[in-house]
């Protein structure tokens, strides 16, 4: 007997794809929402339950990405980004708060687009972290960095990018967005009382590194945008990515 609801097998797929696209905003606004909430209703066990928020966010994203079915050709272009990025943190770990992992999510974002620009910061921050040490932060760590690239694709493909002026200055917001997801996380979960003095004092004592994180990035895409965002467009076009 032959089941007439059953789907092509191409159908499924493509359906969970739109799902799980569909669902990609409200998961990235989700995790502030839930760090603003457990902040203002004094949650117990906020910690963990933001870092959970945040792992299914991640978890999404991967997911989404592997529904997509991408070929070797699509995926090794985000790799090696990530790669790159994560090579680059490592090497420059005496440095404080000056890596290029912004600046190249930045760039994968905008020039493979935003779902691949979120891919390139999360595994850049996995990867990364086998060196640095993985912990309750390195979720939060590949949201925030996930966050940068994903905007800077939505930025990319709106033609924020014609002007210069508007990478640099999204480069240097990149470092305040990421201080602020990962301060946020902080004060919510290890910060006892919360109040507006403790609150500041506890982003106070974090801005002079977000602010060389912003500059340290601004820089970065000062020297690679053009000559690796051409590149990557070459081979776009070459391969039909």
């Amino acid at each position: 007997m032959s089941d007439k609801t059953a789907q092509p097998p191409e159908t499924a797929p493509r359906a969970l794809v739109g799902v799980l696209g569909a669902l990609e905003v409200p998961m990235l606004v989700l995790v502030p929402a839930v760090l603003l909430w457990c902040a203002l209703a004094g949650v117990r066990s906020s910690a963990g339950l933001t870092l959970l928020v945040a792992l299914m966010c991640v978890a999404l994203f991967m997911a989404s990405y592997e529904a997509s079915r991408p070929a070797l050709r699509q995926l090794m272009p985000t790799v090696v980004l990530a790669a790159v990025a994560a090579a680059g943190r490592v090497a420059l770990a005496p440095v404080p708060d000056i890596k290029p992992v912004s600046a190249i999510a930045i760039v994968a974002g905008a020039c493979l687009g935003r779902r691949n620009g979120f891919m390139c910061g999360a595994l850049a921050a996995l990867a990364s972290n086998m060196f640095f040490g993985q912990g309750p932060w390195t979720p939060m760590q590949m949201y925030a960095w996930g966050l940068i690239g994903y905007l800077g694709g939505v930025l990319a493909e709106h033609g924020a990018f014609e002007h210069r002026w508007a990478l640099l200055g999204y480069g240097l917001a990149s470092g305040l967005i990421y201080g602020l997801v990962l301060n946020s996380w902080h004060v919510v979960g290890f910060v006892r009382p919360i109040t507006w003095q403790t609150v500041l004092a506890a982003f106070a004592a974090g801005i002079h590194f977000d602010v060389m994180h912003g500059v340290s990035t601004a820089i970065f895409l000062a020297l690679i945008w053009e000559p690796w965002a051409r590149r990557i467009e070459r081979t776009v076009r070459a391969y039909g990515l």
